[in-house]
């Protein structure tokens, strides 16, 4: 059964691009502009998954991610980290706050489904 999937990028196009695909798959996209605004919307509400870049004004990815494993809602929600980022250092920040998997920019549509079919189950 497909779930309610928060996608938070600073940049807009991405943020439709992701939230197109998910919805044409079947799912519920919640999208904001960054860490801030991601949990402002999440407060005392649940979601299935998060997608996060990196790095957004506000608040990033990575210190979003370690504020919601802080929060009994979101503490087992899987994390997934969508970024141009592919250091390895930078994975293991985002492992280490709490996140559930990585995918690096560019990426294809069907790719992206196939990753949260995975992760959701």
């Amino acid at each position: 059964m497909p779930g309610r999937i928060m996608t938070v990028d600073d940049a807009s196009a991405m943020r439709q691009m992701i939230s197109f695909t998910l919805k044409s798959a079947g799912y519920e996209v919640i999208e904001a502009s960054d860490g801030k605004d991601a949990l402002r919307q999440l407060q005392g509400r649940a979601v299935d998954l998060v997608i996060t870049d990196i790095n957004m004004p506000n608040m990033n990815g990575i210190e979003l991610t370690r504020q919601l494993r802080r929060q009994p809602l979101s503490q087992k929600t899987p994390i997934l980290i969508l970024t141009t980022e592919a250091e390895p250092g930078k994975k293991m920040e985002g492992k280490s706050a709490g996140a559930t998997g990585w995918i690096v920019k560019p990426f294809n549509q069907s790719q992206l489904v196939e990753i949260v079919k995975k992760v959701l189950g």
